[in-house]
């Protein structure tokens, strides 16, 4: 039963998932958008005739980073032409690509030799450098001084969160509850991971201590919440919200209307900040701006069947 459980959480989160979604019947049409956390004011950075997912804010912030067809690309902020990042053999990427707190690298996944690895590469790209040797291993987070790297991956019938160092070397398992454990990312200061996870029936956020411990469930509502990104200065945090039924708990998939909510990273309830057509893709990924004010996303719009 438990291999049944797993073959479906790994359905739900291929690595190739940005591929599959562009070959099916359904096509659609991208919008690179920003949205003032303050205001709620929306704008439309660029609109794509294809699908584009996940976009990173670069520290600087002059450049968005998003990936569309297992590759990487930058556009400036306020829009314009978009520049491949070279990323070697790591040619089929997922959504899961993370800038590191300094900007002098990315942290990647892609599928290679069968599944999913985890991969770095220099940030104005270059040649990726292998860092998990099993699959599938699903990137979502680094430590804020650069060294560790924090993913979800399969291993023993179950889907966890597991860290390992940067150069590579043993992994560490951090999350041992039955189900899926996914999208783990550190807090600003170090001291906390942030990942969603289904123990308690549907999917909600959960934090922890950087080593697994104190593992404490962040939010309660009837809905199934993936994705907890914290902002810069630590005290906000956002995710993609999906309406209680309208997905299976373990899935997160396109084409859905969802909601980004906002909460407190002490916790308390949350708000609404955007109300959208979209899901897999739309924030898999940090996207606040550096100065913690705005929070990038993509949006879609169904063009054909």
């Amino acid at each position: 039963m438990r291999r049944i459980l797993l073959f479906f959480v790994l359905l739900a989160i291929l690595p190739v998932a940005n591929l599959i979604a562009q070959s099916s019947a359904a096509q659609v049409r991208s919008f690179l958008e920003i949205v003032d956390i303050k205001t709620g004011k929306r704008t439309v950075v660029e609109s794509f005739d294809y699908r584009i997912e996940a976009p990173n804010w670069t520290p600087d912030g002059k450049f968005l980073v998003y990936n569309s067809s297992g590759k990487l690309f930058k556009i400036p902020v306020e829009g314009g032409e978009s520049v491949e990042i070279y990323t070697g053999i790591a040619n089929r990427l997922n959504n899961d690509h993370v800038l590191s707190f300094d900007g002098t690298f990315f942290a990647v996944s892609s599928s290679y030799e069968g599944s999913s690895k985890v991969f770095t590469v220099p940030y104005e790209g270059g040649e990726a450098t292998l860092v998990t040797p099993l699959g599938p291993s699903y990137l979502h987070g680094i430590s804020p001084d650069g060294e560790t790297l924090a993913y979800c991956a399969g291993r023993d019938d179950n889907m966890d969160v597991y860290i390992i160092p940067k150069s590579g070397g043993e992994e560490i398992r951090l999350t041992y509850a039955e189900g899926l454990d996914d999208g783990p990312e550190y807090s600003p200061d170090g001291k906390y991971i942030w990942f969603n996870s289904v123990r308690s029936g549907l999917m909600q956020v959960w934090r922890m201590k950087a080593d697994g411990g104190e593992q404490t469930q962040m939010t309660f509502e009837e809905s199934n919440n993936w994705f907890p990104h914290v902002s810069p200065n630590g005290k906000k945090v956002c995710y993609i919200s999906y309406k209680k039924g309208d997905v299976e708990p373990g899935s997160h998939p396109a084409n859905k209307n969802v909601r980004l909510m906002l909460m407190k990273a002490k916790g308390g309830e949350p708000e609404v900040l955007v109300e959208l057509f979209g899901g897999q893709g739309t924030l898999n990924v940090n996207s606040w701006s550096p100065d913690s004010k705005k929070f990038a996303f993509v949006s879609y719009e169904l063009i054909s069947e």
